[in-house]
């Protein structure tokens, strides 16, 4: 089998993000790999050892994301791939699906193309299915479980995992997964795979290489401001009963014109 699984780079989930002169600012927190994605690359992992394969990893963005790339390869990946080009620093979901699916395409003979649910930073959970409409592939979206896999007969099962349950799909390949939490909790780079992965040589493609031209932003961001500060107070309601209180809080409510 042959899978690629995508990444990003983005900013600590802990960092204060803050706006100044229209530029999103996130101070000295660090830059790491989307939490989201480390679900990916251990479902492409497993499914690699499981069935027999090679997994790729890609990124898209500047040489700052070799660090999320290196990640990957820390974990357990066999190849990573950049895609850097200036076109595409105002790239939106519809245009990162494009390039994407022209890197899948020029990897050759992909079984499997996995994302992770979203990114932490536009929040979208936009591009899985954007690239599977690309390819004319399967989207397998919200996989929570890989059932079946019958590498031979191209056929996948997988359970969605779904606010009602599960959902059971059942799908030929080659197909686009994204992958929840609930897949399992992702490998620790071991030591030795961190070493390996500092001294790995990362490839870049750029648009060329994809033989694409740079796709067209759909969605800008004409502004950028920081929420308004707002001053708030908290206020304890007591009283000698549950009803008191309720009364209280009610007075209050109206009084405010919450209600």
């Amino acid at each position: 089998m042959k899978i690629a699984v995508f990444i990003k780079q983005v900013p600590d989930s802990a960092a204060k993000i803050a706006v100044e002169n229209g530029v999103v600012k996130w101070g000295d927190a660090p830059l790491v790999i989307n939490p989201w994605d480390e679900y990916a690359v251990e479902a492409a992992l497993q499914l690699a050892e499981k069935h027999g394969g090679e997994v790729t990893a890609f990124s898209m963005g500047g040489d700052s994301s070799k660090e999320a790339l290196k990640h990957a390869l820390a974990m357990g990946c066999g190849n990573a791939v950049l895609i850097n080009d200036a076109a595409l620093a105002a790239v939106d979901a519809a245009g990162s699906a494009r390039v994407f699916a022209a890197a899948v395409k020029k990897l050759g003979d992909a079984d499997l193309a996995v994302f992770g649910k979203q990114a932490i930073d536009s929040d979208t959970g936009l591009v899985t299915a954007m690239t599977a409409r690309v390819l004319g592939w399967p989207a397998l979206t919200l996989v929570a479980l890989v059932a079946e896999l019958d590498a031979s007969a191209k056929t996948i099962r997988v359970e969605r995992g779904v606010e009602e349950g599960r959902q059971v799909v059942d799908s030929k390949l080659p197909a686009v997964l994204s992958i929840i939490k609930d897949f399992g909790e992702p490998r620790y780079p071991s030591f030795m795979g961190i070493r390996k992965a500092s001294k790995a040589e990362i490839g870049t493609w750029t648009l060329d290489d994809l033989g694409i031209s740079a796709p067209d932003a759909k969605v800008s961001w004409p502004e950028l401001i920081s929420p308004p500060k707002r001053d708030v107070t908290t206020e304890m309601i007591t009283g000698s009963s549950p009803e008191e209180i309720a009364n209280t809080l009610a007075d209050k409510i109206i009084t405010e014109g919450v209600l």
